[in-house]
């Protein structure tokens, strides 16, 4: 029997995920995530206050990081 990965149940509401969150999830560290960013291969961070300065409080959205996560699920299955 194949074993599916389940589906996350549609969000309600908008969520963020902060960067440990972010990393849990993935199992990617910071830096990796970044690149991959700068690639245009995850989805990018934003600002949660614009007003923050350059080290201001920033998330992902997590319905994408879980679009992303799915995507990778899914090359998994063709590459096999």
């Amino acid at each position: 029997m194949k074993n599916t990965p389940q589906k996350a149940p549609p969000s309600p509401e908008p969520r963020t995920v902060r960067l440990p969150e972010t990393e849990r999830i993935t199992g990617l560290c910071d830096m990796t995530l970044r690149r991959l960013e700068e690639a245009g291969k995850f989805p990018r961070r934003f600002k949660l206050n614009p007003d923050g300065g350059p080290y201001g409080a920033v998330a992902h959205d997590y319905g994408e990081v879980l679009s992303w996560l799915e995507s990778r699920r899914a090359s998994r299955e063709v590459a096999a």
